[in-house]
């Protein structure tokens, strides 16, 4: 996969009325240098759940990992809508983000392990996994599942200045 173009929009409703949409370059490496993302999904009783997570932009879409038997996996194997968010909780400055898609397991080793390189890089040796058997492993002995989420449409929400932009990839995410 490689970084798509999307078609961008001010929505002039909740933008200053001289605010101008914040390019996608700019949110896209907003989302690659953000520490935490909270990760919505949705239990199979519609029950919605939301959970704080590591992830890393690679290749186009945003990426993440956990165990098989956790929550928010349980959840994507039902159901793999899903929204990733991150931000600050400044009210005045800022730009928060918000990609929703579909959460797609990786299992192929030859990518885990360039995403593997890819956590190491971002948060440290503490995050280094040996990628094998579709999974991460950690030294301590844990297997991780990671998930792939290509964005199908994003908002950004500009404080100060303010303006909402929104971001749509391809067909799908016009008709979201």
């Amino acid at each position: 996969m490689s970084d798509k173009r999307p078609t961008t929009d001010l929505d002039p409703r909740y933008s200053a009325p001289d605010a101008v949409p914040t390019e996608w370059d700019t949110a896209r490496d907003r989302l690659a240098a953000a520490g935490i993302y909270w990760l919505s999904t949705v239990r199979p009783d519609g029950r919605p759940h939301v959970t704080p997570l590591l992830a890393v932009w690679f290749d186009g879409a945003l990426y993440f990992c956990t165990g098989e038997e956790e929550r928010k996996s349980r959840n994507l194997a039902a159901n793999s809508h899903c929204v990733l968010t991150t931000g600050n909780d400044s009210a005045d400055e800022g730009l928060d983000l918000v990609v929703e898609g579909d959460a797609v397991r990786v299992p192929e080793d030859a990518k885990l392990r360039r995403l593997a390189e890819a956590w190491v890089e971002k948060y440290g040796e503490e995050w280094r996994f040996e990628a094998g058997d579709g999974a991460f492993h950690h030294s301590d002995g844990g297997k991780a599942l990671v998930y792939e989420v290509a964005p199908v449409k994003a908002f950004g929400f500009r404080k100060g200045d303010y303006a909402q932009t929104r971001w749509r990839f391809g067909p799908q995410g016009a008709r979201r």
